[in-house]
């Protein structure tokens, strides 16, 4: 339905977060969470099997006792500047766990410092706003009823009681728009700045919100660059349908994120560049070729289906592929074999 985005991947990263909370540096007890699926991404230079032979996790094992020392010990071989581990769930019942990777000299995604300003925070009926959508939402992603309406330039979801939700954000960010701004770039607070990144998304003035969330994008915080992704989902999708001719979010930074050592910035940054290169924007794609084809290639592998499809779509979308031809291979199992072909013409000098 036009104005309507499949929202299945919207939430996804949120609650994969909610069910494995905590699980790094929750011990052995029993009944720890093991491993299905050890990703390594980003990695060029280091081969993969060396970093996995330091991690010193295979599928079947617990997951780490302590992630900052496993990331630790990664980052020790040489060549490699830093890693970040997250634990997903699940594969078959069990943990993804993916290891990112940033080499020196390779691709960087740059983030701005930490802002520091402790004065600014949120009225409190934002804050219990916000809370009142994440506990609908969780809801809403296990029944799987995640549809939602970004005509507007924000979302408004099918579930009830999310759209409720949403409605009184709409309402809130009429009130405390300037707030909201600031907040979500300034504030020193990491948790005032996520949930003023989301918020601000439904603010009346777009172009306001975008500039500020193109800021957020960079947050050292990775709930911060999360939420401030989607928000600026519902805003470039009003740019690039036309509801407002004058508005673009310019894609650089979303660009920058698929070469991020952090999942979820790369999950969001993968499915709202599908909608500009859905739409033809030339600027975009050109974008994407010049600074994320490996990237892109790479999470399109994954193991974990979810997580590969909005890569392999994106890239079967650069490579000049029908949605009716992706479909198709994609439920044949042939995604490898599309991936072979899509490599061979996007990047022909990488091959021999």
């Amino acid at each position: 339905m036009e104005g309507r985005e499949g929202a299945k991947g919207f939430e996804e990263a949120a609650q994969m977060r909610w069910l494995m909370a905590g699980v790094l540096a929750a011990g052995l007890a029993a009944g720890q969470p093991r491993v299905g699926v050890v990703e390594v991404f980003g990695a060029r230079r280091v081969p993969a099997e060396r970093i996995r032979k330091v991690l010193g996790v295979a599928p079947g094992d617990p997951l780490p006792k302590s992630k900052g020392e496993a990331e630790e010990r990664i980052e020790g071989i040489d060549g490699v500047v830093r890693a970040n581990l997250e634990a997903w769930c699940c594969e078959e019942g069990r943990a993804v766990l993916y290891v990112g990777i940033e080499e020196r000299g390779g691709t960087h995604f740059e983030l701005r410092p930490a802002p520091a300003d402790d004065s600014i925070a949120l009225p409190e009926e934002v804050m219990a706003a916000y809370g009142d959508f994440a506990a609908a939402l969780a809801r809403a992603t296990a029944e799987g009823d995640l549809e939602e309406d970004l005509s507007r330039g924000h979302s408004l979801m099918q579930n009830v009681a999310c759209r409720v939700a949403q409605q009184r954000l709409e309402a809130l960010a009429e009130l405390h728009g300037e707030l909201l701004l600031r907040a979500a770039v300034e504030a020193g607070d990491p948790e005032t700045r996520a949930v003023a990144a989301y918020v601000a998304g439904y603010a009346r003035d777009k172009k306001a919100a975008a500039a500020a969330l193109q800021m957020a994008l960079r947050d050292p915080e990775p709930a911060v660059r999360r939420n401030a992704a989607r928000a600026l989902k519902g805003i470039a999708y009003l740019g690039l349908t036309g509801g407002d001719r004058e508005l673009r979010v310019q894609p650089t930074w979303l660009v920058e994120m698929l070469n991020s050592v952090v999942l979820s910035d790369r999950l969001e940054a993968a499915q709202t560049l599908s909608m500009y290169v859905e739409r033809g924007d030339e600027s975009a794609a050109a974008q994407i070729r010049e600074r994320a084809l490996p990237a892109l290639l790479e999470m399109a592998r994954w193991q974990h289906l979810p997580h590969a499809l909005p890569a392999y779509w994106l890239l079967g979308k650069l490579g000049g592929m029908t949605e009716e031809e992706m479909e198709k291979a994609w439920e044949a199992g042939e995604r490898e074999r599309v991936l072979e072909r899509i490599e061979k013409r996007l990047l022909p000098r990488k091959r021999k």
